[in-house]
């Protein structure tokens, strides 16, 4: 029992915190919109609430894995990863939503593939470099099979799609081999072959081209395609110091779209202020921390990598949230782990957590 309770109590406190804000902030964006849409008020707080539950399951679970276990799981959860990505794009199996097929529809609930494939590519990667360690700074071993992989798993999720999970697991994809010793002329190459690709997906796509103009100057069509920035920052900006109060947001009364999901960092800012919302930067950032510094500890190449990819996959995605609602990035539809709305998110965010508390055991 000691051992299995020596984890880092940091990360999982600041995770625990985060739940709790979580929690609030789902009933009180979406209560008069679930109240509206489905005659329930407690609709999307009812089912956070039961994925917060399965998603801590899977947290314990997943720290009690052995690493050696671990690994033989990549393989199997990499195939998987690739066939239900797949799937999600037949018409009649994957379910169509805001122009997006990114959802599988399952008896009682609807499952995001896309949430998936960011923790079986960190898993990939981790035991590929570290059976090839000798070999990074070759690259047609150190990093060519990697970013083939690592481009199938994009691709599917491009033709979605999901630009926002793209482009967090292709910063995960460079950062490892970063650190793993991959040469940098060999990330730069491949990154150059890349940008006529990212060229053709922002070009092609009208949706994404207008994102891109709205972010350089959200008032240049603050009905539309700024609507949603103008309105974000509208609310951090009524929140000032203290915030309006818990409930008291104004901004989620229908102004600001997809207030309990994309921006729900806007209503923390407007409801608890600059105070709250750094608080909440904060709790990131000791999780940050603490996954970095567990990294330098590790010694096993493998788990190195794991807990390396883990942190970072969890510290981008919710750096990329705040940054897009603050109008410091294009808008993205990219919720915030354990605070925005979301079954699969959820489920997934805390099992990555449970996989990092495994590695911190007697480690911290």
């Amino acid at each position: 029992m000691r051992d299995a309770l020596a984890v880092d109590k940091w990360i999982f406190f600041s995770v625990i915190a985060l739940m709790a804000v979580g929690l609030t902030m789902v009933l009180s964006t979406s209560y008069l919109y679930a109240q509206e849409r489905f005659g329930d008020g407690i609709y999307f707080f009812r089912k956070q609430l039961i994925a917060m539950g399965a998603g801590m399951v899977a947290l314990v679970i997943g720290s009690l894995i052995p690493p050696a276990l671990l690994r033989r799981l990549t393989y199997p959860l990499l195939a998987v990863t690739l066939i239900v990505l797949i799937l999600v794009l037949i018409p009649g199996i994957g379910a169509m939503r805001g122009g997006a097929r990114r959802w599988l529809m399952l008896p009682g609930f609807a499952f995001q593939p896309g949430e998936l494939a960011k923790l079986a590519l960190v898993f990939y990667l981790a035991h590929s470099m570290a059976r090839k360690q000798e070999k990074i700074k070759t690259f047609a071993v150190g990093v060519l099979p990697h970013v083939i992989v690592a481009g199938a798993v994009l691709g599917l999720l491009l033709l979605q799609p999901d630009f926002g999970t793209a482009l967090i697991l292709t910063v995960v994809l460079y950062l490892l081999l970063f650190v793993g010793g991959a040469r940098i002329p060999h990330l730069l190459g491949t990154g150059a072959l890349a940008l006529p690709v990212l060229a053709y997906v922002m070009l092609t796509a009208e949706y994404r081209l207008r994102r891109l103009m709205t972010f350089m100057d959200p008032w240049r069509d603050a009905s539309s395609s700024g609507f949603q920035v103008i309105q974000s920052l509208i609310a951090f900006g009524s929140g000032q110091l203290w915030g309006r109060g818990l409930g008291e947001s104004r901004q989620k009364l229908f102004y600001l779209p997809e207030a309990h999901t994309d921006f729900v960092y806007s209503v923390i800012g407007e409801e608890m202020g600059l105070l709250g919302a750094l608080a909440v930067l904060a709790l990131f950032g000791i999780i940050l921390m603490r996954g970095l510094r567990l990294t330098s500890k590790i010694e096993e190449p493998f788990e190195q990598y794991l807990a390396f990819g883990l942190t970072v996959l969890l510290g981008m995605q919710g750096l990329i949230h705040m940054g897009v609602v603050m109008g410091l990035m294009p808008t993205k539809g990219l919720v915030l782990p354990f605070i925005s709305y979301g079954g699969s998110a959820i489920v997934v965010n805390l099992a990555e957590v449970g996989l990092l508390l495994g590695l911190s055991r007697r480690r911290l």
